[in-house]
């Protein structure tokens, strides 16, 4: 009997404790891993948010900021109007009398110093044709600066203050960058008011392109983000976690001008190469294949026996080209340069556009099936100088950065516009130019003349086609 009483005691004792020790564990935390949902209360899962492994962009932001700088220009146009006078045109006709009104646009973006002696890499569309750029440094301190160079075709600019001792960003390598990483977007968006403003966001992808309905020779291979930019934005920095340089902040895609999820940047390895040849050349030294390319489709993937679409087709290629050279053939399809693939054209500008002239690659191709390791020596670009690019021929035409002038009784006619730097600028057919940078000319001698005295920006100013008052302006760098 006394057994039987122990050995229940003993029983009801352990259930106890038992019930006790799981009632306990049921009302705390886990002791594994943290993770957002661990944590049960009253029988419902929670977020616990001091548990989760959110990025902390504190360090980044800071390291960052001091780096960033609000640039200001000033972009000097000639207006045309008209004096209507009613008595004027009673006895000569024509309606009155035609002019050009200076004025001064003023535009702003942002900048980053890579340099503590003062230079401050940004977009060239923030300082094309600009007569003056401040820079105003997060500190509030305000200089004056001055322009060393620029590469259109990659829209980096590189300006400097005559200063020491500044903050700087060091470069990240952005050919390591990948999808999904965390990055921050530093700038000036819409003025300087919002000067200094720091976003986030992911890389939504790599060698991205943007449309150009201009047929400019341009070397894109975007960083596409979701970090909010807005128009004030460009030039600014695109910074990893560690507070490093990534990206120079150039474009957005939006249907109203503003933010609609969509900013793309400049990879810092493109930005880090343009740079330092301004500095150590004052020119740009790009490195040249000699080829024309096209992106693969599934279609042509198909009838050449590929395995993916991924790689460029080559469609021609230059007589005396590096890619001739090197036993390069039309029909090859580019899929890697230095063990990197390439899935685009953009993808092959951007390592292409990485080196100098007399710099080696290994292409890899590949041809009716087989893979091939081809050693290219790239070739320099023809640099073309505005003496090359302006001509006068015997019967008064002349060329003018790819356009055709020809004198007329109102003043120079752009006969045909061309492809050039004119038709970028937004020439047209038909344009007939009366004032180059507010001097009245009559000839095509004189366009030449006027544009040769010109520092830096040419004011063109006419009559459209349509008989309208219009305008454009080029840099002659």
């Amino acid at each position: 009997m006394s057994k039987n009483i122990i050995t229940v005691a003993i029983s009801v004792v352990l259930s106890c404790i038992a019930a006790y020790a799981i009632a306990s564990k049921s009302t705390q935390e886990p002791t594994g891993p943290a993770t957002p949902y661990n944590y049960e209360a009253g029988g419902v899962r929670a977020v616990n948010l001091s548990l989760s492994d959110y990025p902390d962009f504190t360090f980044a932001a800071e390291a960052a900021v001091d780096a960033v700088v609000y640039v200001e220009v000033t972009v000097p146009y000639r207006q045309q109007y008209q004096i209507v006078d009613p008595f004027f045109d009673f006895f000569f006709g024509g309606g009155g009398q035609g002019n050009a009104r200076p004025y001064e646009q003023k535009g702003s973006g942002s900048g980053v110093i890579i340099r503590p002696d003062g230079y401050i890499v940004t977009n060239n569309h923030v300082v094309a044709n600009a007569s003056s750029i401040k820079v105003t440094l997060n500190n509030n301190r305000t200089y004056t600066a001055t322009l060393v160079g620029a590469d259109p075709a990659t829209d980096v600019a590189l300006i400097k203050i005559e200063e020491t001792g500044l903050p700087t960003l060091a470069f990240a390598d952005s050919d390591n960058l990948r999808l999904g990483e965390w990055v921050l977007a530093i700038g000036s968006p819409l003025g300087r008011e919002l000067q200094s403003t720091i976003t986030a966001g992911i890389v939504s992808a790599k060698g991205r392109s943007l449309p150009n309905d201009r047929g400019e020779y341009r070397i894109e291979s975007f960083i596409q983000t979701d970090a909010a930019v807005n128009p004030g934005n460009s030039g600014g920095a695109l910074v990893t976690k560690a507070g490093e340089l990534v990206g120079i902040n150039t474009a957005i895609v939006s249907t109203t001008g503003s933010f609609s999820g969509y900013s793309f940047a400049i990879p810092s390895n493109i930005v880090k190469r343009i740079i330092s040849d301004l500095i150590d050349f004052g020119s740009i030294k790009r490195a040249y294949m000699g080829i024309t390319m096209k992106d693969l489709d599934q279609a042509r993937a198909d009838e050449l026996k590929l395995s993916t679409p991924n790689g460029v087709e080559i469609m021609e290629i230059q007589d005396d080209g590096a890619a001739r050279k090197a036993g390069l053939k039309v029909g090859d399809v580019i899929v890697a340069i230095d063990s990197v693939d390439v899935k685009n054209a953009s993808a092959v500008q951007a390592r292409v556009g990485s080196h100098r002239p007399g710099d080696k690659s290994v292409i890899s191709v590949m041809r009716e099936g087989k893979k091939h390791d081809i050693t290219v020596t790239f070739g320099a670009v023809e640099e073309k100088t505005a003496e090359s690019e302006i001509s006068l021929a015997d019967d008064g035409t002349a060329m003018f950065y790819g356009a055709k002038l020809k004198k007329v009784d109102d003043g120079v006619l752009i006969e045909s516009a061309g492809n050039g730097k004119l038709a970028q600028a937004g020439a047209k057919d038909g344009f007939i130019i009366q004032y180059v940078s507010g001097r009245k000319v009559k000839t095509p001698q004189e366009v030449i003349d006027c544009t040769k005295k010109a520092r830096r920006a040419v004011l063109i100013e006419g009559v459209t086609a349509a008989g309208r008052s219009g305008y454009f302006a080029f840099s002659k760098e």
